[in-house]
């Protein structure tokens, strides 16, 4: 079985209708708006809601930041690289591809701003990376369940075909003698980042069509990978948006 638990998240993927629900447990102790909105529309969409006590749902989902709701449901569905490059919002397409990030919370976290600044979707390798869990789903505030999410097996392969697919590839590393802001993303084009205290495989960087960093300008030499994806991505949408106007 596999949980999903907060308001914000079982009401998205309610929305979404991407998954199966088994069934949704709501904390027999809680009596507001919020989670009344969720218990609704279980009830609009024939899902069964159990009313139980917090120490159960603290066991399902292994914490108690379940905020009173815990979702039983299918897996996520993941996406291949072809759904996620025909997903365009856009006159431009914008391709978030992750190379490696192992923490939940940054994922969640990228994937929360990469469907608020529009992007197509998010590119994650099989191995080696988190993938689509219960703790992902709550960061992403449900975003997950929107947003398309591809595994693939090797990312600096998949960095070829979305070249083939006429994607410029931009990789953001420390190492880049480029500022981000100086490249103008008014084309097709997949944003590249690194892991957790590793950033860019050497071989995924020399893939990159671009390799762009952002200035630091204190004593510590990076970003938290969720912060720089924040930046880039807003400042292609600043630039689209100008374009726009």
């Amino acid at each position: 079985m596999n949980y999903i638990y907060g308001i914000n998240s079982v009401a998205e993927a309610l929305k979404a209708r991407g998954r199966a629900f088994a069934w949704v447990g709501v904390a027999k102790e809680r009596h507001d708006l919020r989670l009344q909105r969720v218990v609704d529309e279980c009830r609009r969409q024939g899902v069964a809601v159990r009313f139980v006590g917090r120490a159960e749902l603290d066991r399902m989902a292994g914490n108690n930041a379940h905020q009173g709701v815990v979702a039983v449901t299918s897996a996520k569905q993941y996406n291949n690289l072809d759904d996620v490059i025909a997903a365009k919002r856009g006159q431009y397409s914008l391709v978030v591809v992750l190379d490696g990030v192992e923490d939940p919370h940054n994922l969640g976290a990228i994937l929360r701003t990469a469907d608020a600044a529009g992007a197509n979707g998010v590119v994650i390798p099989e191995r080696r990376a988190v993938g689509i869990t219960a703790i992902v789903t709550k960061a992403s505030a449900g975003a997950s369940e929107h947003l398309p999410v591809a595994k693939v097996t090797n990312i600096a392969r998949t960095l070829e075909e979305l070249k083939e697919k006429n994607l410029w590839t931009v990789g953001l590393d420390e190492r880049g003698t480029q500022r981000y802001d100086s490249l103008d993303y008014n084309m097709d084009c997949a944003i590249v980042l690194g892991a957790e205290g590793k950033g860019l495989h050497d071989l995924v960087a020399r893939k990159c069509d671009f390799l762009v960093s952002i200035p630091m300008l204190g004593k510590v030499p990076s970003l938290n990978v969720s912060v720089a994806a924040g930046v880039v991505l807003y400042e292609v949408v600043r630039q689209r948006g100008k374009q726009a106007r």
